[in-house]
């Protein structure tokens, strides 16, 4: 059952229509601790493995999660180790970049203290994950290995099989389940990934940097005139903001699956946001005049994409990311690093 279409600008009520076209309540939006997430490419980051291939480390790592900052002999006396064992450890940890160590002042002399980065990490083994075509270095980033997330209902996830967990419970948003999502949505807030740096790795220098991804305003039920001023953020600037037209669910979106009700959102617009030194732009309309020298992407060993809705936005329609399986281009949010040609 599926109520009258909304009218847009309407403010959002108490009660909407869940994705399996029941009604619910509304979960208020409740903001978790940030927690780092880390995916390592196996073929290029293997020193990593190494950094995890240790019961001991993978246990000291644990350790620092839970009980936050630790020196040395604080560590050694918790698993009942010489401190010289733990040390070794300790220094393949950092070397590897699983930890940060910091030097303190201590009673007597300096001390080392330990602290943790991540609290999961995923392993690709995919060798399709990074493609290199001539000057262009494209990476496919699963849509569900975002590594922050800030979101408000309705919001919920869903594999090409089911719905992952409960809806309007954004505090699932970070379960781990959430790597098989292949459709993302929320009313408010952002999302946010790390892609790798993959220029700054082979020492070259990028003239463009674009984003692709099929994108859709989010509302209860579906509407073709519902926008929705969604707006991305790289290493942490706002780049452009795009108003969405609708939340499209007039027909079944080529991929999405049969289970899939047409109450739901069913596909989105493909989109490409492209900064160069000449500004912003999606596909031909310049969205703003950020550059690509804003970024400082030579200074960072990832890229931080940032995908939401701004809190001063206008039109606060909510957003619909579609992957792969779902939608209608059989693909997830795909970055590419536009090289600088060598003469």
């Amino acid at each position: 059952m599926v109520r009258d279409p909304p009218v847009p600008h309407r403010p959002r009520t108490s009660r909407s229509l869940d994705r399996l076209g029941n009604h619910r309540s509304l979960k208020q939006d409740s903001e978790g601790p940030e927690k780092g997430f880390l995916v390592v490419n196996a073929d290029r980051q293997y020193q990593i493995l190494r950094g995890l291939a240790s019961p001991l480390r993978l246990r000291i790592m644990r350790h620092l999660l839970k009980q936050g900052p630790l020196n040395i002999n604080q560590i050694a006396k918790a698993f009942r180790q010489p401190q010289s064992t733990i040390a070794s450890n300790i220094q393949i940890l950092e070397e590897t970049g699983l930890i940060e160590t910091k030097i303190s002042k201590a009673s007597k002399g300096q001390q080392k203290i330990c602290y943790a980065r991540y609290s999961e990490i995923v392993v690709k083994i995919d060798p399709e994950a990074t493609n290199r075509d001539k000057d262009i270095i494209e990476v496919e980033m699963p849509l569900g290995l975002y590594t922050t997330s800030n979101v408000s209902a309705p919001c919920g996830l869903c594999s090409t099989e089911k719905i992952l967990g409960m809806l309007d419970v954004p505090e699932l948003f970070l379960d781990p389940a959430r790597v098989k999502a292949a459709l993302v949505w929320f009313g408010r807030g952002y999302i946010e990934y790390k892609f790798p740096n993959n220029a700054k790795v082979i020492n070259a220098n990028v003239e463009a940097l674009e984003f692709i991804m099929e994108l859709s305003s989010e509302v209860p039920g579906t509407n073709v005139d519902w926008p929705s001023d969604i707006s991305l953020w790289v290493n942490g600037i706002k780049i452009g903001t795009w108003q969405c037209p609708g939340d499209y669910g007039d027909q079944r979106g080529i991929l999405t699956p049969l289970w899939w009700k047409l109450e739901g959102s069913q596909y989105g617009i493909l989109t490409s946001w492209r900064i160069s030194q000449h500004g912003t732009y999606l596909g031909d309309i310049k969205l703003s005049n950020v550059t690509l020298d804003e970024l400082q992407l030579a200074e960072h060993h990832s890229v931080k994409l940032r995908i939401g809705i701004d809190d001063k936005a206008g039109l606060p329609g909510g957003i619909n990311i579609f992957g792969r399986g779902f939608g209608n281009h059989d693909q997830d949010i795909k970055m590419r690093l536009h090289l600088v040609k060598k003469q």
